[in-house]
């Protein structure tokens, strides 16, 4: 699909490729399909022109829109990969993983790159900055360039040659994920396992020519280019979104659980199929979907190492009665077992532990590490007459909003002194969604207004990981080894907040 949208972009010349909608929801063109070629020509010319050849890496930290996708397109394009660069996680943790992707060259937008002087409020309000670019190794400006930011990615002579694309499959996309500061961990997708996984969203959304979808990433991107459907990325404020809505009247949407309950509480109105995933979708958030006119509701179940697995429509996970939240059939080609049994996708019953999947779409390998072709999903579930139900999860992993925050990557960095213990533990709030809260334990004699003293500093890198609230306390402890008890200590720190436990 990757190979044949540059073809089908450039046959479409002149049809709309990306919308976006303003304030009042006036839909506009922010690329045609042909304008949206080109890009990713110049791209791939000037990445080639810079010496970048198959195999090596590209790192990106640029904002979802037609620049986005069309550096990716060149990326692919010369069989290079492209290491996914979050400025959201904070400098400590972005500077860590940059040493295990080791990128050839870092590509970034000018917001990303707003770490200095009048810039400073722009980076903190779109909660993005990269660290000092030194140390960095190269790093090349995409889009507007705005003063401090790195050089423009030049462009290449114009015409010349490119190689031919690479015939044997290779490394395509890397995502970090868990693991800690001193050992980041990041899935790489090969170019077979990321076309699986768009064939996989093409089959199961099915989008339409010339009638618009709505929604903003990558899986949604290509699919629906590759049919001919215009995009439209999703307005950021949920008034907005509402108004988006009722003026596109998409065929398809695909917005996180956190979007959805934002419009429906600006009334918005659905069309069409409803599709959202990246948190928990419960039946009565589906329902709602449904009833604000949706002809059907989908909650998709997906992992970074496996894009979808499975789906389930708001019907069917009304209907189910069993216990613990009901996902989905794994989609064609997805393999499911639990506890070392393996059921597939056709029926059966798992006995229950940590659910393992496979599939053509499922992630090469960790970098870092050797090939396995079993994900380890962290979650606990079982299959029911072939169906994924889950109960729970095996690691340590908060979901606020639609982001997944691994606890591992910043506790260390909250032991500072006057800290004796730090955890970040998650505090169910409504409709699935969580609460992040770091419960720290002073060490004797510190006082509580110089440990915040001392914690400033790290909360401040946390970026988009920082605590919603932090609790001073003592921490729980389990077990012959003493260990904090994490669980335990979710349940302090949800009886505090309560009772109105103070910040």
């Amino acid at each position: 699909m990757l190979n044949r949208l540059p073809h089908t972009l450039r046959a479409n010349a002149h049809r709309p490729a990306v919308l976006t909608t303003r304030r009042d929801g006036t839909v506009r063109v922010a690329a045609t399909c042909g304008e949206l070629a080109a890009l990713a020509d110049t791209y791939a010319a000037a990445l080639h022109h810079r010496g970048l050849a198959a195999g090596d890496t590209v790192g990106l930290a640029v904002r979802p829109g037609p620049r986005a996708l069309a550096v990716l397109l060149a990326v692919h394009r010369l069989g290079l990969c492209a290491a996914v660069l979050d400025p959201a996680a904070g400098p400590d943790v972005l500077r860590a993983r940059l040493a295990l992707a080791r990128p050839a060259l870092v590509l970034a937008d000018a917001t990303a790159q707003a770490v200095a002087g009048w810039a400073r409020p722009l980076a903190r309000r779109a909660r993005l900055a990269l660290p000092e670019l030194a140390g960095l190794g190269p790093v090349a400006t995409l889009g507007r360039r705005l003063p401090g930011c790195a050089p423009a990615l030049a462009a290449g002579p114009t015409g010349a040659p490119l190689p031919a694309g690479p015939e044997a499959d290779g490394d395509a996309v890397i995502v970090f994920t868990s693991g800690t500061t001193a050992k980041p961990r990041a899935v790489v997708h090969s170019r077979s396992s990321l076309a699986a996984g768009m064939d996989a969203v093409s089959d199961l959304v099915r989008p339409r020519a010339g009638t618009p979808v709505l929604g903003g990433t990558f899986f949604v991107l290509v699919p629906s280019l590759a049919a001919g459907a215009p995009v439209a990325l999703p307005a950021r404020t949920p008034r907005t979104l509402a108004r988006q809505l009722r003026r596109l009247a998409p065929q398809a949407t695909y917005l996180t659980p956190p979007q959805l309950r934002g419009a429906l509480a600006e009334s918005a109105r659905f069309t069409g199929r409803v599709w959202t995933g990246s948190a928990p979708a419960s039946t009565g958030l589906l329902t709602r979907v449904r009833e604000a006119g949706a002809a059907e509701a989908w909650g998709v179940y997906a992992l970074t190492e496996l894009f979808p697995a499975a789906a389930v429509e708001q019907a069917e996970k009304a209907a189910y009665e069993g216990a613990g939240d009901l996902v989905g059939t794994p989609l064609p080609g997805v393999t499911a077992q639990t506890d070392g049994a393996d059921v597939g996708g056709g029926g059966g019953s798992g006995s229950g532990g940590e659910l393992l999947l496979s599939g053509p779409a499922a992630r090469h390998r960790y970098l870092g590490e050797e090939p396995d072709p079993w994900i380890r999903t962290g979650d606990r579930g079982r299959l029911d007459g072939g169906r994924i139900v889950l109960a729970g999860r095996c690691k340590d992993m908060v979901l606020r909003g639609a982001e997944n925050i691994y606890p591992g990557l910043y506790e260390p960095s909250l032991e500072v002194p006057g800290v004796e213990l730090a955890l970040l533990v998650g505090v169910a709030d409504a409709d699935g969604d969580e609460r992040l809260v770091a419960v720290v334990q002073p060490r004797a004699g510190s006082g509580p207004k110089a440990v915040r003293a001392a914690l400033a500093g790290p909360l401040g890198r946390m970026g988009d990981a920082r605590p919603d609230v932090v609790l001073l306390g003592e921490i729980p402890l389990a077990g012959r080894s003493r260990k904090p008890d994490r669980a335990a200590a979710c349940r302090w720190a949800a009886a505090r907040l309560s009772t109105g436990g103070k910040r």
